[in-house]
């Protein structure tokens, strides 16, 4: 919320009066802008299909209403007599223009089959990515006749399956220019085959030769609660998000870094903060202390905080709570009649305030301080392709809130301020404004920004 100090224009004006002091003082640098349809393109969903009970037109509802970019799917389940078939996701991507990963998802090992589908979805322009194993630890793979992951000895026959799918993929002349995402879970292999690089580098001593090359993005699974990190916690996305041995869920440093189970060597820890990287499964389960209304906002935080930290692509479980098993109930953005809970609402809101699908055609930058910057405040630069700057700041406090000032080096024209816990419509609109106090808690603010003179 805002929190003037002084009643309306005269406590702006007094911000604007100091400004160029602030800024000096501050000794800002200019923050490069990401593009706004970047941001929005990273925000996907996991989801069942008319397979697994959901129909599909109730999907389409539901993946218009929060804004979802992308789906994680594949070819579980999937067959030509239905009730899911190739035309299912041809529909999806019809109706809503989401882009699917598509995997071999739990125990697939079928190669023609994912390469001879994701040709249909790449000329329909509905193919994001590939996908290997999904936690082949708790889903065992056969292929070529070996068996491997779940408690057997060995993951080789999930590394050689990985590796002919990228093989496979950069072959194909109309499946090249896609990235192949890694298996989930490499952090358990059983034995060294490597599948904690992206390419097995020289002297890394695995059962697979050096060179190997498995895929061009690393893909984890780091829920916010783990029993590393069972409890409520300031940061809970923030930290879920963070690439090195700080973190304590299933992260990145654990499958990419030194995996978590047989403590092989992977990436030195200051090759991971520039590591490819996409999250294919994370979320929270709304239960004891996560109410429906924190779910809501560790979702909205979660797409935030995995973006700023170098999540190209983030993929959260789950849609709409599942119906056809038990043991995965109430992490759905619906509910099981799919009505919306507060985290559809929330990220619909946040959707409906940025929406874009332009570029800039030069992504500007924009001079701007936030001070003081505690450990619980963070902030996301974009810019809509019609040069608007939409500068998203948040916090992630349990209890309590930080006061922030937001200056900038020029003086904007205007800024509008969205809070998506509220709506999709300003709360306020302010006129040739140099700085502004907020005080932030738990969610984010978003400030569009318009001034000719802020881009260069």
């Amino acid at each position: 919320m805002l929190r003037p100090m002084m009643a309306g224009a005269v406590w702006l004006s007094l911000l604007a009066a100091g400004l160029n002091m602030c800024a000096s003082a501050a000794k800002a640098e200019a923050v490069k802008a990401v593009p706004t349809s970047r941001f929005l393109d990273s925000i996907g969903v996991v989801s069942t299909f008319p397979d697994r009970g959901q129909p599909l037109a109730r999907t389409i509802e539901m993946i218009r209403y929060a804004g979802f970019r992308w789906v994680r799917a594949g070819i579980e389940g999937l067959t030509d007599e239905g009730p899911t078939t190739l035309q299912t996701f041809l529909d999806l991507h019809r109706e809503t223009g989401v882009r699917l990963n598509w995997g071999l998802v739990s125990g697939g090992s079928d190669l023609d089959k994912l390469l001879r589908t994701g040709r249909v979805l790449a000329q329909a322009g509905a193919l994001l990515a590939f996908e290997g194993n999904n936690e082949p630890n708790n889903f065992p793979v056969t292929y070529q006749g070996e068996r491997g992951g779940g408690r057997q000895p060995s993951w080789l026959p999930i590394a050689r399956l990985q590796r002919d799918l990228y093989a496979a993929v950069k072959a194909d002349p109309v499946l090249a220019p896609y990235p192949v995402w890694s298996v989930s879970e490499p952090g358990a292999e059983r034995d060294n085959v490597g599948l904690q690089f992206l390419a097995i580098p020289r002297g890394a001593e695995a059962l697979m030769p050096d060179g190997a090359r498995y895929a061009d993005y690393a893909n984890v699974h780091n829920y916010l609660y783990h029993p590393h990190a069972p409890h409520l916690a300031d940061n809970k996305a923030w930290d879920a998000a963070d690439p090195t041995a700080s973190s304590r869920v299933d992260g990145l440093f654990g499958n990419y870094g030194l995996t978590w189970l047989r403590r092989f060597k992977g990436y030195p820890e200051g090759e991971l903060a520039n590591l490819p990287r996409v999250t294919t499964e994370t979320g929270a389960l709304i239960g004891g202390s996560v109410t429906e209304a924190l779910h809501g906002l560790n979702l909205m935080n979660l797409y935030l905080a995995q973006f700023k930290r170098g999540y190209a692509y983030t993929s959260v479980y789950l849609l709409r709570d599942r119906t056809d098993e038990s043991g995965n109930q109430s992490y759905g953005f619906f509910r099981p009649d799919y009505t919306p809970r507060k985290a559809a609402d929330y990220l619909h809101n946040l959707t409906a305030i940025l929406a874009d699908r332009g570029v800039p055609p030069a992504p500007g930058q924009l001079d701007y301080t936030v001070r003081p910057q505690p450990a619980t405040v963070h902030d996301l630069l974009l810019q809509r392709s019609d040069g608007a700057f939409q500068l998203i700041v948040w916090g992630e406090r349990l209890a309590g809130e930080d006061r922030v000032t937001v200056a900038l080096a020029e003086e904007a024209a205007a800024i509008a301020i969205y809070d998506p816990t509220v709506g999709a419509d300003p709360i306020r609109r302010l006129q040739k404004v140099g700085a502004l106090e907020l005080a932030l808690s738990d969610h984010p603010l978003v400030l569009e920004i318009r001034s000719g003179g802020l881009s260069k």
